[in-house]
């Protein structure tokens, strides 16, 4: 994934765990040489000058960051910023500053309540399972069993395999992104 990037509508159609692990994987504040995670914060006694260019540097570390649209989604799930805004400018989140992240909050509010919820229910843990099941059968091979080419109807009953519980994945999916209200599914 090094070297893509995650549009708003992609981040939107995903959960939190796999934001966060865009996040984690791509985002230009973890890693070797990325800023401390305090950098994103205002100082206890930094004066708001000082913070305000602090904190335009920080948003210009996050625009040019693949991960953005998951970390502002993130943000948005986890209510980040404050309210009222205009007494707590205090931190950048995926590009955002404090008073962005409450307006697009209060924007998004429907969506994002929906989407929390589904990141509970019963019916996500069943994505989640298909999700590492169809991932751990398709990391098996395709076509070799301990180096060895399988047979036709070996290979034939794991692909019918791996095509199935993805159908079933998209399935859900599909339904998951219709009822939250995060746009059409793919």
């Amino acid at each position: 994934m090094p070297g893509t990037s995650m549009t708003s509508a992609q981040a939107r159609q995903t959960r939190r765990a796999v934001l966060q692990a865009v996040i984690d994987c791509m985002a230009r504040c973890t890693g070797v040489g990325s800023p401390a995670p305090d950098f994103f914060f205002r100082g206890d006694d930094e004066p708001i000058g000082e913070w305000r260019q602090h904190r335009d540097e920080a948003i210009a570390v996050c625009t040019a960051c693949p991960a953005r649209a998951a970390c502002r989604e993130l943000a948005l799930r986890d209510g980040d910023g404050y309210v009222p805004a205009t007494t707590r400018d205090d931190m950048v989140r995926g590009g955002l500053s404090n008073s962005e992240l409450v307006a697009a909050r209060r924007e998004e509010s429907a969506s994002i309540r929906a989407a929390v919820a589904a990141d509970r229910d019963s019916e996500w843990t069943r994505l989640v399972g298909l999700s590492r099941t169809l991932t751990v059968r398709a990391a098996q091979g395709a076509d070799r069993i301990d180096g060895q080419r399988r047979p036709d109807a070996a290979q034939a009953a794991h692909n019918k395999e791996i095509r199935a519980l993805a159908g079933q994945i998209h399935e859900i999916r599909t339904a998951r992104r219709a009822r939250t209200g995060w746009g059409e599914a793919a």
